[in-house]
């Protein structure tokens, strides 16, 4: 059976109360922050956001133990909250406190989240150096901080998981939320939603190491997370490793990931994972990862990097790191590993400074298993077009799930997903829950026994290398599928630029009636030229 666009696949419900909540609240916080930079305020909304966690899940505890007369002394031994991996809250640094005590003036209602927050610190070894302390700052408004801790403090996170699923939507929403906000710096610790989970998807990261060198905020690891319990496996079923070279995106991963009870091995603490690889022997199973595209400042002046052991493909450039990426993420797959990454499209065709030959060999080497050009206007925080990346270490055989992989040697999946995908707002895009599933299913098809692949006009081509090597070893999509692509557009070219010519003057006319009347309303109180 073929598969590709015109397949529908069932999708998840909704769960109850889903975006319920979310987005009022963003905009009461949002108000609140004033005239404060988003950068800035994203770590006073998500620092509270976490107190409230971790003093919500421990009051719970404890309220587990006063309920039994004959086990009540629990309440107070800080062993009962290891047990189930809940943080030990001193009395003064509990939610209930700080809201009773929200207040403006002195002790203002920042100084009393500082010392709650270096309190739980301080108890909470973990947590050392991770939470936000400085909320006493000058140029935080002591009154509209504490309005934020009492509009938290109306919302009741509770459910079946202790909050988490609730608060960790509160999390990552506002996370999403605030990378739009930042722009291209946002980038820096969020990646697109709907590509994250069309990674796991892709590579379906059930059981064994999971690895992301430039882990962000901690988004694949918690996506891959949601995909085991979707599928019935436990949490025990993965271990987490990550890496982050920003000490605040570091923390926010640390608070991400703890915050829905995730043990994760982050590093001791931030690093570049070129110069100072925190997992250095690390072989993984799955590695995910959206690394910052076309970085042209990853070298340091006299580095050690020349000749490093990741790059057995080639030396890669020093004015673009793409193919360091690359190199650095095989390094660390398992014998049977699979890796699924974002890279800028450049990566596919481009042969400046070596990287032809490096991409040259790694087609040769036979690594790379499926690649997918996304559609544009996927990231709120870039117009870059990219792509998809999957990387094999052993194409001859396997196993996913309880699935049997077929032997793909000699063979490369070329999709073709620009098309796909709804507009959510007038300049963002977002892949629907069936495109991830339609894009996911034909890879799926393609590498397993019995998976019936077929080529898909305009949207998926299966290509031998030696086809790859007549296109001088060029990865893009469009060039294996590009026909196909032609033939879903029935219009005839002349009939198209007429119909669009047509639509532009149309458009430009009503342009200039608008300017027309807009200087005229100027001109009325003053304005005019």
């Amino acid at each position: 059976m073929a598969r590709g666009r015109p397949r529908k696949v069932a999708t998840e419900p909704e769960k109850p109360n889903s975006r319920a909540f979310e987005a009022p609240l963003w905009a009461a916080a949002d108000k609140l922050r004033g005239n404060m930079d988003a950068a800035e305020y994203k770590h006073v909304a998500l620092g509270l956001i976490f107190l409230k966690y971790i003093s919500d899940r421990f009051n719970e505890r404890r309220n587990e133990a006063l309920a039994d007369p004959e086990s009540d002394f629990l309440a107070d031994e800080r062993d009962w909250y290891a047990a189930e991996s809940v943080f030990w809250v001193p009395e003064h640094a509990r939610w209930e406190y700080l809201k009773e005590n929200a207040t403006g003036t002195k002790p203002t209602i920042g100084e009393l989240i500082d010392t709650a927050m270096l309190s739980i610190e301080s108890e909470n070894p973990t947590l050392k150096g991770v939470l936000t302390k400085n909320y006493a700052r000058p140029e935080l408004d002591q009154t509209k901080l504490a309005e934020v801790v009492k509009l938290f403090s109306d919302l009741a996170f509770r459910d079946q998981h202790h909050g988490q699923d609730v608060l960790g939507r509160v999390y990552e929403y506002f996370l999403g939320q605030f990378a739009i906000a930042e722009g291209k710096r946002g980038g820096q610790y969020y990646t697109a939603g709907c590509v994250v989970r069309l990674l796991v998807a892709m590579i379906e990261p059930f059981k064994g190491r999971v690895y992301d060198p430039c882990c962000g905020s901690g988004g694949m690891f918690v996506q891959s997370e949601q995909f085991i319990e979707a599928h019935e496996g436990g949490r025990n079923d993965i271990s987490i490793y990550g890496q982050e070279s920003n000490p605040t995106t570091w923390r926010l991963a640390k608070m991400n990931l703890a915050i829905r009870g995730i043990e994760a091995n982050l590093g001791s603490k931030w690093g570049d994972s070129f110069h100072e690889d925190m997992h250095g022997s690390l072989k993984a199973d799955y590695i995910l990862a959206n690394p910052p595209f076309n970085a042209s400042d990853w070298r340091r002046e006299k580095d050690n990097l020349q000749g490093d052991q990741r790059w057995q493909f080639g030396t890669p450039p020093a004015g673009n790191a793409n193919f360091a990426w690359i190199q650095h993420i095989y390094h660390h797959l398992a014998p049977h590993g699979t890796a699924g990454f974002v890279l800028a499209n450049g990566s596919l065709s481009s042969q400046q400074s070596g990287e032809g030959e490096i991409r040259q060999r790694l087609i040769e080497k036979d690594v790379i298993d499926c690649i997918v050009a996304l559609p544009g206007q996927l990231f709120s925080t870039t117009q870059i077009p990219v792509c998809l990346w999957f990387v094999s270490r052993d194409k001859s055989n396997g196993i996913v799930k309880d699935k049997k992989l077929r032997d793909r040697r000699g063979d490369v999946l070329f999709i073709d997903a620009r098309n796909m995908g709804t507009m959510k707002t007038r300049t963002l895009k977002e892949l629907t829950d069936e495109d991830v599933a339609t894009i996911a299913d034909t890879y799926h098809a393609w590498r397993e026994k019995g998976g019936n692949y077929e080529d898909v006009s305009g949207f998926s081509k299966s290509v031998k290398i030696k086809d790859i090597a007549a296109k001088r070893f060029v990865l893009t999509p469009g060039m294996y599928v590009e026909q196909s692509a032609r033939a879903t557009d029935n219009e005839p070219v002349s009939d198209k630029m007429a119909r669009l010519t047509e639509t532009l003057k149309a458009q430009m006319d009503r342009g200039s009636v608008l300017d027309m009347k807009i200087r005229s309303e100027l001109k009325k109180v003053g304005y005019g030229w």
